[in-house]
């Protein structure tokens, strides 16, 4: 067994003094001892946190951040990032998508997230012909995850119509053509690498990629329990299309085939009626929110304080990664709904108006559960996930610890994040990934072979 000491840890309840965190081998929680002493030669730390999920990610679009930002010819928007997208993806090969994934998860390792759940529809090779193991793309990313020590949940993309009526896939679409049987092969060649850090779920891209009998068939013969992801509502246009196509809104056409419950994420749902807010909420699924990237590709903003009112689960995901920081994607889901309503404070309840361990505690709840993974909580029986904060930074000079969240989110830019602990190994020391050398100069290496193109 190994053993933390932490001044301050937050616990499901809140924060909590001098406790003992002790964890076994495979990296489970075995205690959590309350009222404890620092034993001679034990490690201890000031701030201790579950780590966050990252619960939407497409780690090959690290590579494009920064480049997108060119004003174009006609009006910019989703639609035409995501052409520049497509083209990028044409040319990402096995090698080169580990080497972009190993330093993105170091990337938000650093930054306070220890999970990540991927969402991924990379799987043919350039010329849109199935790699000899379907599966090759997306073992490459778990073995960036293995690489930077981070835990993942992987979810192979269903994606077989480039719009609704099951338009064909463009040319530019055809390394994302899956069935419903291709996605089950290969979520049956990844059954091997399910593990203690690794889950395996399916996505169905969106109600554009994938039809709702598709969609039920993919659910229906998956094993019970795991994590079911979908991209839905984030652009106006996507909303218009579902109802010229269904005469339904593409939430209410989910929500209406009964098939939503726990085990969803509906990702983005930017753009929702009343109706549709109560519904996902009273359907117990989590809603991914995802501020930096809605921000930068103009998406609009999730309906914050209804859905809180209402009950619903939300987590956070960094989706395009044109930001990696968890503080970053807190904070602007917090200000975002500030700029869209004019007033302060949005994110919380009655039970918790502190507004940084509201997101903190909301996020990891919903995280987890869209993980399909026993995380988000330092609790015995959960995964030995957290983050150590940096007591020494000036930002949490001299504050009591129910103040260290709200420091942390809203004050300043600095990154607190000392050390991370996934599955009760250390990832990070002093805020530098253990294999950050190495992983950086395979990703330069990378990128100097991309801009050539």
């Amino acid at each position: 067994m190994t053993t933390l000491f932490a001044r301050n840890a937050f616990l499901p309840q809140g924060w909590t003094k001098n406790i003992r965190l002790q964890w076994d081998a495979q990296g489970d929680i075995k205690s959590i001892e309350n009222d404890a002493t620092v034993r001679p030669g034990e490690p201890q730390a000031t701030y201790v946190l579950p780590g966050m999920c990252n619960l939407h990610s497409h780690a090959f679009q690290r590579a494009m951040a920064g480049m997108t930002e060119i004003a174009g010819d006609s009006k910019d928007s989703f639609w035409t990032w995501r052409d520049l997208m497509y083209r990028y993806a044409l040319h990402i090969t096995p090698e080169q998508i580990q080497a972009i994934a190993a330093q993105l998860y170091a990337e938000c390792l650093r930054h306070g997230y220890t999970a990540v759940c991927e969402f991924h529809y990379l799987h043919r090779d350039p010329a849109g012909k199935m790699y000899a193991n379907p599966a090759e793309m997306a073992l490459c990313l778990i073995a960036a995850a293995s690489q930077s020590g981070i835990g993942m949940t992987m979810l192979p993309v269903l994606y077989s119509y480039a719009d609704f009526h099951a338009k064909p896939l463009r040319d530019d679409q055809r390394r994302f053509a899956t069935s419903v049987d291709d996605i089950l092969l290969l979520v049956q060649n990844l059954e091997a690498s399910r593990s203690h850090q690794v889950e395996v779920g399916v996505a169905p891209h969106s109600l554009r990629a994938a039809s709702i009998g598709q969609i039920r068939e993919l659910q229906q013969a998956m094993p019970t329990g795991r994590p079911v992801h979908i991209h839905i509502a984030e652009q106006m246009k996507e909303v218009e299309a579902c109802l010229a196509a269904s005469g339904q809104r593409p939430v209410e056409l989910l929500l209406e085939t009964g098939l939503v419950d726990q085990r969803w994420c509906l990702v983005h749902a930017t753009h929702l009626t009343s109706t549709e807010v109560a519904g996902i909420a009273a359907s117990g699924a989590v809603a991914g929110i995802c501020p930096t990237t809605e921000a930068n590709l103009g998406d609009g903003f999730f309906d914050l304080p209804d859905y809180i009112a209402a009950g619903g689960r939300f987590g956070i995901g960094s989706d395009s990664h044109v930001s990696q920081s968890v503080v970053e994607e807190l904070r602007w889901l917090e200000y975002g709904q500030r700029l869209r309503l004019q007033g302060r404070n949005i994110a919380s309840n009655a039970q918790q108006k502190k507004v940084g361990d509201f997101l903190w505690q909301s996020a990891l709840q919903g995280g987890a559960q869209a993980s399909g993974r026993r995380l988000g909580k330092l609790a015995s029986g959960y995964r030995a996930d957290f983050i150590v904060l940096d007591d020494a930074h000036p930002n949490l000079a001299g504050i009591s610890s129910s103040d260290v969240l709200n420091s942390w989110i809203f004050a300043g830019n600095d990154t607190l994040v000392r050390d991370v602990y996934v599955g009760g190994k250390q990832v990070v020391s002093n805020g530098r990934h253990c294999q950050q050398a190495q992983i950086e100069s395979a990703y330069v290496n990378c990128m100097r072979e991309l801009r050539k193109l």
